[in-house]
């Protein structure tokens, strides 16, 4: 199976735990040289801290784990694109390339009008990262709509 199909596939896996917590459906894996650095499950409503988006918590997990090195020139893989707030701290840590199932509608850090991702005006930011978007666009949308079911549910 091509790696790049197995990396999304495990950020799928991770978008449904943190569904299961009632969190939106998002995880994101940081892969360096083919090996996982960093996994991140969203948790920003379970845990109340809007921070904790499945993006940064990748970031934070290489950190952690003595991966720091390692981020820049990585690839992220993620269910949905990173948001203007995680597209900050993806440029500040030159993560080289981006590759998203599905666009985060008004908030993309890449198809918004806030184009956090692409832009090249920031000197220290320098190159911006190669974005691949709608990568299992099909499978990254089902678990969306999964976790809006549920949320319309819980409502009535």
């Amino acid at each position: 199976m091509d790696h790049r199909i197995q990396h999304m596939k495990q950020c799928i896996a991770l978008g449904k735990q943190a569904m299961l917590k009632g969190d939106s459906p998002v995880g994101s894996i940081l892969v360096k040289n083919d090996e996982i650095i960093g996994i991140g499950i969203e948790s920003g409503k379970s845990s109340k801290d809007v921070t904790r988006h499945a993006e940064i918590e990748a970031i934070n997990n290489a950190i952690k784990i003595g991966n720091l090195k390692a981020i820049k020139g990585s690839v992220l893989y993620t269910t949905h694109e990173p948001c203007i707030m995680c597209s900050y701290v993806i440029r500040h840590h030159k993560i080289d390339t981006v590759v998203y199932g599905i666009a985060s509608e008004h908030v993309g850090g890449f198809t918004s009008e806030f184009k956090i991702l692409s832009t090249e005006t920031v000197p220290k930011w320098g190159k911006a990262p190669h974005i691949i978007g709608g990568f299992l666009e099909d499978e990254c949308k089902e678990l969306s709509e999964a976790y809006v079911n549920i949320q319309n549910k819980k409502q009535q």
